[in-house]
Parts: C-alpha cells; sequence; structure tokens
C-alpha cells in the first residue's frame, strides 16, 4: 500500500472513531445581548462566592453538554445558560461530558429566555431536561419581560413551582431561593437573604467602616 493510500484509509476511518476522552471543547454560540451575558456572570459570581468554601461541585454558563449514548461530539448535545451539577469535582473543564463524568447530568438549569430561544427553552428543552438529563431544577427568566418560572421534577415529570410570597421560587437541590431583584435573577438565602456578588460584600464592608469613621481607602 502506498502511502497516499494509507492516508486515505486512516481519514475514511477517522470518521467513524469515538473522540477521546479530554478533548471534546463547548460548541456554544455568542450569547445574544450583553444583558444576557451579565445576567449569567451574575449568577456565577454569587453562587461562587456563596460556596467559595465547597469542592463538590461545578457550575458553568453557555456551555456545551455531551450526551451521546456513543460517545460521539456530533450527536446530542445541548448547552444551557447556566447549570450546576453536585457531587462532583470543582475544576475548569472545556466541557460538560457526561460520560467522562460517571454519567452525572446537571441538578439545576437556569435558561436566559429571547425572542429567538424562548420557544425551544419552554418547548424542547424542558422536555429534553425532564426525560433525558433527569435535572431536578429547571428555571427560566427573562430579562426583558421579567418572566420567570421554575419546575421540579416529580415522579419524573416537571411540576411548576408556587412562588413564596416575595415572588421567589424554591431549588431543593441548591437549598436557595430563585427571585427577582432589580430587574435581574438572583439567589436568595432560605431565610430571604439577597445572596450578594463579592462587590457588593466589599461595599457593605466599605459602608461599615464609615460609620465608624474609617476610611476604607486607607486600609
Amino acid at each position: 500500500m502506498s502511502v497516499a493510500q494509507e492516508l486515505n484509509t486512516n481519514q475514511d476511518s477517522q470518521e467513524d472513531v469515538i473522540f477521546p476522552p479530554g478533548d471534546l471543547y463547548s460548541d456554544e454560540p455568542p450569547l445574544e445581548t450583553e444583558l444576557h451575558l451579565r445576567q449569567i456572570i451574575l449568577l456565577l459570581k454569587c453562587l461562587e462566592w456563596l460556596w467559595r468554601d465547597r469542592q463538590d461541585f461545578y457550575t458553568a454558563a453557555n456551555l456545551s453538554i455531551y450526551y451521546s449514548p456513543t460517545q460521539r461530539k456530533s450527536q446530542d448535545f445541548r448547552g444551557p445558560d447556566f447549570f450546576v451539577t453536585l457531587g462532583t469535582e470543582r475544576k475548569t473543564r472545556k466541557s460538560w461530558v457526561v460520560w467522562q463524568e460517571d454519567g452525572k447530568y446537571p441538578n439545576v438549569i437556569v435558561e436566559i429566555l429571547s425572542p429567538k430561544t424562548a420557544d425551544i427553552d419552554r418547548g424542547l428543552k424542558k422536555q429534553i431536561y425532564q426525560d433525558t438529563f433527569r435535572t431536578p431544577d429547571y428555571f427560566w427568566f427573562d430579562p426583558d419581560t421579567l418572566e420567570f418560572a421554575g419546575f421540579h421534577l416529580v415522579d419524573g415529570e416537571y411540576q411548576l413551582l408556587e412562588p413564596n410570597n416575595q415572588g421567589h421560587l424554591w431549588s431543593r437541590q441548591l437549598d436557595l431561593y430563585l427571585g427577582i431583584h432589580q430587574g435581574l435573577l438572583r439567589f436568595f438565602t432560605p431565610t430571604g437573604q439577597l445572596v450578594p456578588t463579592p462587590e457588593e460584600v466589599a461595599e457593605r464592608l466599605a459602608a461599615k467602616l464609615r460609620e465608624l469613621n474609617i476610611d476604607p481607602d486607607t486600609i
């Protein structure tokens, strides 16, 4: 067999080769608007700050989840806007590859609605997250209209969550509420306290120091 023939044979056979572990990059398109980006970053920052001492979870945004039963990158993948997986190692990943993560799927998914994606998020994606991912908690939020809804998996089907008196929805998986604060989706503690960003924590500390006649800029 000539070198050219061998190369052609190798190229043909490579089409059926399963992608090796660790070689699956995320394949998600850019977020649609700056508001979507800010919303997702806000969720990431708040949860990572709240759980800064924990190493048993993974959270990401706009990252591909590969779940092909034949372990192929080219089929069966979705990219939730925001998701959290519990009981796993907290480390950087190129993507979430189910067959490399002990078969784990996200425990919580949040989709940020837009005119282009709303129907899919309410329909096809909801069905996939219910029937295939079996994700216990699913939420969606529209930063333009403030539409907000959440679901919890009960006996294999999503049941609509009822809001509390503050309009917040409870996530059993996170042990936190999700609710709208100043036009954006935020986390709240079980007692209803807003989960802050690191910047908000710093601002509160600086304000407290000023009350004590201490200039925070001199510390």
